[in-house]
């Protein structure tokens, strides 16, 4: 009689021991989850909604095909992911490291370039009589000016000037020589000069240039200093009629960089006179005052913080700081609805003068790149110093102290927060200067080595450990106020807060009180620089026009 394969199988199930276990384990298995109340419950709800439905009984599920069914798609996962899912974080790691490698290879390629372009500037510069052949050719290039509240377009002139050569002497004008030809500048020597000497474009420094350039004083640098050639702005400089750099091109020795368009020292004082959010925000112009968020509602006493959270009312505004207040602004004209960000008026006799306008300076990944360059991770080993804050108006008192904590450390990370972080806990219209101008003014800063852009307030363990912070540091003077505790809570449990004397006394309430003193003489002067600027551009870009037409 012919047997049926079931019975094969028992047969020789029987007969072999491992077969036999594994048949015992699958029953005990079975029954076990079977009867486990969780898959009766599961079964029962799973069959309603199949009658709801009008499955037909003998379609239901059972408690054995839900088991069965349920491990299918366990081991059809475990079995995927070893088999398959190694292979995918495999893959992902070596994508990981061709990454990384491929940007080792463009930092590579932007060097192999950049030397490219100095031996072309090397090979056409002529020999100086005393150079040695020993020595390593340079590429020296000077520039001057006066440099009054310094900001990222003055860095991206050092920038562009040095890459003209391979080494940038810079000459800041001395007060005295300001006074005379422009009035008293709003910094003195001492804090400008702070400035130029921690930009990390600028190699040298000369003190105590006259802000006009002569022939003769212009022979004096090219003989002291071994300049190669002076470098100045494509816009022209005329006094008494004359060129000041004639000389220089006459010989030529004379190379011009391009203006940094969208941003200017009037601009941003502009700023400052017209205390308002309108940098940060754009909104509808409603209502019309005497004066629009001007500095004359400003408290400034004894360097404290009060300016900086409660100034930049108008007049009209009767003392209320809330954040409203600034938007409380009404102007019938039509052409106010098109006012934007950076956009800062006053009105004289029913006239609107425009003080402060929309920053037009274009923050593109390319001028991040090129303020970043040089910037590599910390090696290993290295003790990485994290120092955080708005560094807003990038100042003196900003780079003295980014110098003693670089000195703390190996490494040093900035961490730099955002727009409303920072208006949120200084209130008026802070930050004067948006997130990517504050940025580029500390990338620009030759004792950091990277920055934490939008840098969260609060410091937790996982950022210490990503960042590998070594110790977090913070000065004695702030422009922020209130405690510190909940900021700085996991570095101080962790024992790695330390609280370093800030070297010097300045910070942002004190540019605003200067401001205050000269209110009306720079909003004069400001009015004039406009509309010279305003000049200066229509003509550059009227010429373009033409030329491309022709």
């Amino acid at each position: 009689m012919k047997r049926s394969p079931v019975e094969d199988c028992s047969s020789s199930s029987l007969s072999n021991p491992f077969m036999s276990l594994a048949l015992s384990i699958r029953e005990y298995f079975l029954v076990t989850l079977t009867t486990h109340p969780f898959v009766s419950n599961s079964v029962s709800k799973i069959n309603t909604l199949l009658l709801y439905v009008n499955v037909p009984e003998k379609s239901l599920l059972t408690n054995e095909e839900f088991v069965l069914s349920s491990t299918a798609v366990v081991v059809t996962l475990i079995i995927y992911y070893v088999l398959f899912g190694k292979r995918h974080r495999r893959k992902r790691k070596v994508l990981a490291e061709e990454l990384r490698a491929a940007q080792r290879q463009v930092h590579v390629l932007e060097e192999q370039l950049f030397n490219a372009k100095i031996e072309d500037i090397m090979a056409s510069t002529p020999t100086r009589k005393n150079s040695s052949s020993q020595q390593p050719r340079q590429i020296r290039i000077f520039m001057d000016g006066a440099f009054d509240v310094m900001h990222y377009g003055h860095m991206n002139a050092f920038r562009l000037g040095r890459s003209l050569g391979t080494y940038l002497i810079v000459g800041v004008n001395s007060d005295e020589s300001i006074t005379e030809c422009k009035g008293p500048p709003l910094m003195n020597d001492e804090e400008r000069m702070t400035m130029v000497k921690g930009c990390k474009f600028v190699d040298e420094v000369v003190p105590n240039c006259p802000y006009i350039m002569t022939s003769d004083y212009l022979d004096y640098i090219f003989e002291t200093y071994d300049v190669d050639y002076v470098v100045h702005g494509d816009d022209p400089c005329i006094v008494d009629g004359k060129d000041v750099y004639a000389s220089a091109k006459r010989l030529g020795r004379y190379r011009s960089i391009p203006r940094t368009e969208g941003v200017s020292t009037t601009e941003i004082v502009g700023r400052m006179l017209l205390m308002t959010k309108h940098h940060h925000m754009r909104h509808k112009l409603r209502g019309r005052g005497n004066s629009v968020g001007s500095l004359s509602g400003l408290s400034i006493t004894g360097g404290g913080a009060a300016a900086v959270v409660g100034g930049g009312m108008g007049v009209g505004d009767e003392g209320n700081s809330s954040d409203d207040s600034d938007n409380e602004i009404h102007n019938d004209d039509e052409e106010d609805d098109e006012l934007s960000v950076f956009t800062a008026s006053q009105y004289n006799d029913g006239e609107r003068i425009v003080i402060g306008n929309q920053s037009k300076f274009l923050t593109t990944s390319m001028m991040l790149r090129l303020f970043s360059a040089g910037v590599k991770p910390p090696g290993e080993g290295m003790r990485v110093i994290y120092v955080d804050g708005a560094f807003d108006m990038f100042h003196c008192g900003h780079v003295r102290f980014l110098e003693e904590a670089a000195k703390r450390g190996d490494y040093l990370i900035v961490g730099i927060h955002g727009d409303s972080l920072v208006n949120k806990r200084r209130g008026s219209n802070l930050p004067l200067m948006n997130l990517h101008e504050r940025v580029l003014s500390v990338l620009g800063c030759k004792y950091v080595n990277d920055v934490l852009i939008d840098a969260p307030l609060a410091i937790t363990q996982e950022m210490i450990a990503s960042l590998k912070i070594s110790e977090v540091v913070h000065g004695t003077e702030s422009d922020d106020i209130g405690a510190i505790d909940e900021r700085y809570k996991c570095p101080r449990e962790l024992e790695i807060l330390t609280a370093i004397k800030s070297p010097i006394d300045f910070k942002l309430v004190n540019i605003l009180a200067r401001i205050q003193k000269k209110q009306a003489e720079l909003q004069r002067k400001i009015e004039r620089k406009k509309k010279a600027e305003r000049e200066w551009f229509n003509n550059k870009y009227d010429q373009k026009v033409q030329n491309g037409s022709k």
